[in-house]
């Protein structure tokens, strides 16, 4: 489907506006507790590869080699994610959720003692899982790890309203992208405050997030068996 103007039973239950939102607030909440804590991006590896290259031609070689783990391990991450879309068909998005959730809470539990270990590879692989599974909104590409494509998604359906004959749905199109815009920000700023104020806790709010995702894609997946 090549438009977000669709029959509600049409939808997929992990393509729903609901279920985008609440990944989206947990990728900027994750990105910005890995930011703070370990100085590196779970989720824009862009970024990495961009410091990594910084540093390596400024000769700090251990300074570069700091982004070479989260870089891995979201390619680790990535085959996980492709094997699960195989193996598991429908039932990839709540087993990758998961998945997800019982590795926050090893992180949590490991953050004391391997840090970086724990954190950095282990909420890369987190993101990973989360942008290969989770990609699209009522049928219609997006991320819900980063903001460049949901950004110009909002800008050029806006654009494609104002400038008339725009098709069906467009509008609607637009608002959706800029909650998934305004919530990524809004789950960064909100991992921000909770790293400085709870770190020890700070992983238990994406875990709840992720719950309810998982509770919501068994709930379509029990629906689908009857």
């Amino acid at each position: 489907m090549s438009t977000l103007y669709v029959a509600a039973g049409a939808i997929r239950r992990d393509e729903t506006v609901e279920i985008v939102l609440l990944l989206a607030f947990a990728g900027g909440y994750i990105d910005a507790y890995t930011w703070i804590i370990h100085g590196v991006m779970a989720n824009a590896q862009t970024a990495n590869v961009i410091f990594l290259w910084v540093y390596a031609m400024a000769g700090n070689w251990a300074k570069a080699l700091h982004f070479v783990p989260p870089i891995l391990a979201f390619a680790i991450g990535i085959v996980i994610a492709a094997w699960l879309r195989r193996a598991a068909g429908g039932r990839a998005s709540a087993i990758s959720t998961l998945i997800e959730i019982l590795l926050l809470i090893v992180i949590g539990i490991l953050h004391n003692r391997l840090p970086d270990l724990a954190g950095t590879l282990g909420i890369s692989v987190i993101a990973a899982m989360q942008a290969a599974i989770f990609v699209k909104v009522e049928g219609t590409g997006c991320s819900t790890v980063m903001l460049t494509g949901n950004m110009r998604q909002t800008i050029e359906n806006i654009f494609a309203v104002a400038s008339g004959g725009a098709p069906l749905g467009t509008l609607r199109r637009s608002g959706i992208f800029f909650a998934l815009c305004a919530v990524f920000g809004f789950g960064a700023a909100a991992g921000a405050f909770a790293t400085k104020s709870i770190p020890d806790l700070a992983l238990g709010v994406p875990v709840v997030a992720l719950l309810i995702v998982l509770l919501r894609c068994e709930a379509s997946n029990s629906e689908e068996r009857r």
